[in-house]
């Protein structure tokens, strides 16, 4: 009977031996031989080895999908070289010092009459760090340019902030050219041609607003503050650099937070017609120390800060939803860690570890916008000691 079981049973095996799956190994594929073959296929592999296949690998592969990012931030000096250095101009200024005086220690001649200055910024919905900005730059400049979209660059659809909000900056309607543009992103596209066809409409409302060689033209985003009395400095020297970046004091969350002096995007322009583009990247060598301010994600409102994390080119930073519940956004700002739980974007190890970990608190408000102080209970938020945001 047994060879008979052999043939109508299939997987009987008369010879004796210590592996259960030793009977099995040279039997035909079928669905009931599934366990068998991964026995066969796991004999002889110790204990070590099942433990380093089912916890160690998993782990690991868990920890890459979590931590991937932060690990090659870290190791971003092996792969990828520091910039070429600015070269840094020293800025020179004191309240009592005479232009003439001021344009002479930077190298710089003294104009008869200044020249006609323009500020033109792309719009989302910064509406506090608006009025600071437009407030500080008021005396000097000659046209505010401001360009406002129906949707992010991340084709997120959202309303016309400014459009609802002119009555509040009545102040600059005599010099205020505003436009709007459509939103025309395409999913899967990447969010920087968005931000990058916004610019161009931007050129032409620049043209719109009466801009003409060797007016200055100061191309920034909204909260890139450049000091008033600096844009007043080269719309008085003569011979300064036809593209002049600026170095910024860099903020985060509001001026209790001081992360560094890096900040560099900002940049002024001796405007030439059919020549100058208006753009966010580097277009110079040469940058002007201790021009003013750069305060990011600087909101009243803890939605504001969601819709932010959202909507900019960057929002592949949000790996995971509960980076935007608004208890974690409230707890990161008040210990000024980073939003999207990165290391920082530095080039050497050096300033990578040096940066590491919350922001150090900062309790000056010394050498800050004056109309911040002016009205320093209505922005209380962005002053150090007021981390707080509100929810609604």
């Amino acid at each position: 009977m047994w060879w008979m079981m052999g043939e109508a049973g299939g997987h009987y095996c008369s010879k004796k031996t210590d592996d259960i799956c030793g009977g099995v190994c040279s039997q035909e594929p079928g669905r009931f031989f599934s366990f068998s073959r991964l026995c066969c296929a796991l004999r002889g592999v110790d204990m070590k080895t099942y433990i380093f296949l089912l916890v160690i690998v998993p782990t690991c592969v868990l920890a890459g999908y979590v931590h991937g990012q932060k690990i090659s931030y870290f190791l971003r000096p092996l792969w990828e070289s520091p910039p070429k250095p600015f070269h840094d101009i020293p800025h020179y200024y004191h309240e009592n010092a005479s232009m003439e005086t001021l344009c002479k220690l930077h190298g710089w001649g003294v104009r008869e009459y200044p020249r006609r200055v323009y500020d033109a910024v792309l719009f989302s919905n910064e509406l506090d760090i608006l009025a600071v900005r437009w407030r500080e730059l008021f005396p000097y400049i000659t046209q505010f340019v401001l360009l406002e979209s129906n949707t992010t660059f991340t084709g997120l659809p959202k309303p016309l902030v400014f459009a609802a909000h002119r009555d509040e900056f009545k102040f600059i309607e005599s010099r205020l050219t505003y436009g709007t543009v459509g939103g025309r992103f395409v999913k899967g596209q990447n969010p920087f041609y968005e931000e990058a066809y916004q610019r161009v409409a931007l050129d032409q409302l620049l043209r719109i607003a009466g801009i003409t060689d060797d007016d200055l033209l100061l191309m920034s985003d909204v909260d890139e503050i450049p000091s008033r009395h600096t844009i007043n400095l080269l719309r008085w020297c003569d011979e300064i650099p036809k593209i002049l970046h600026l170095r910024l004091k860099n903020y985060l969350y509001s001026f209790e937070f001081l992360v560094d002096s890096k900040s560099w995007r900002a940049s002024v322009h001796r405007y030439e017609t059919g020549k100058t583009r208006y753009a966010h990247y580097r277009q110079s060598d040469e940058i002007l120390a201790d021009a003013g301010w750069h305060c990011s994600f600087c909101f009243r409102r803890i939605s504001e800060f969601i819709f932010k994390m959202k909507a900019y080119s960057h929002n592949d930073r949000v790996r995971f939803g509960h980076f935007l519940n608004p208890k974690r956004v409230q707890r990161v700002i008040c210990k000024g860690a980073d939003l999207f739980d990165m290391l920082p974007e530095e080039y050497t190890f050096k300033e990578i570890i040096g940066k590491m970990g919350p922001i150090p608190h900062s309790f000056s408000a010394v050498h800050l916008p004056s109309y911040l102080l002016e009205n320093a209970d209505k922005y209380r938020f962005l002053l150090p000691g007021n981390c707080i945001r509100e929810t609604e």
